[in-house]
């Protein structure tokens, strides 16, 4: 099945980080540019101000690599998942949607923080903690994230749950920030532990060193 392209030329096509389920984009993409991300597996688009085809990315680098398509019940829209390199807007900003009219929170706090760190990387910020700690280098996240382990240790022995919790959001920040350094994504120790946890479905040993 594909676009009804008989029905209108250019077909609208939202575009969605296939990890966080952000929406990156909104464009528009005729036959011939969407026979073009099949074939390639990158988005390609129609440019209505230019009236020609646009490869995302060939220009800034920030390429979108397509993880999956849906087509919507009148075959005339295009939902595409995408492994966005960069940021997806012209501005600078890793989506186009980023002015607020009323406030809706629906992110995956995990997802949101990893591409933060990885947009900082990309497009750093004067003053910026995460900035500071990816300039400093791998000596001083290892010496932050040790740090941060032990004073979650250290409030453990307190019966303060505020503080506990606290000093765990401060270790699980650096640890996203040494997993951005060596270039670990979420997905893959959420792969791992769904593979652990496998493992500890199928078998009784729940003990068993490299399972749960």
């Amino acid at each position: 099945m594909k676009p009804d392209f008989k029905k209108q030329a250019l077909i609208p096509v939202i575009v969605q980080d296939y990890r966080t389920k952000q929406v990156l984009m909104l464009a528009y993409t005729n036959e011939e540019a969407y026979e073009k991300m099949i074939t390639t597996g990158e988005t390609w688009f129609y440019s209505r101000s230019r009236q020609k085809l646009w490869h995302k990315g060939e220009e800034s680098g920030h390429f979108q690599h397509i993880k999956g398509i849906k087509l919507d019940c009148d075959a005339d829209t295009l939902l595409i998942f995408v492994e966005q390199i960069g940021v997806a807007c012209h501005t600078g900003a890793y989506s186009c949607f980023f002015n607020e009219i009323q406030a809706f929170d629906d992110s995956n706090i995990f997802q949101s923080l990893e591409a933060l760190i990885e947009e900082r990387k990309i497009q750093p910020i004067e003053k910026s903690y995460t900035n500071y700690l990816l300039d400093q280098g791998i000596d001083k996240v290892l010496k932050k994230v040790g740090e941060e382990a032990s004073e979650v240790i250290i409030a453990s022995k307190n019966p303060d749950k505020a503080e506990l919790i606290g000093e765990m959001s401060d270790l699980l920040y650096h640890l996203f920030v040494l997993m951005n350094v060596y270039g670990v994504k979420l997905e893959e120790v959420e792969a791992k532990l769904k593979e652990r946890h496998q493992k500890t479905q199928n078998k009784k040993d729940f003990h068993t060193r490299g399972e749960f």
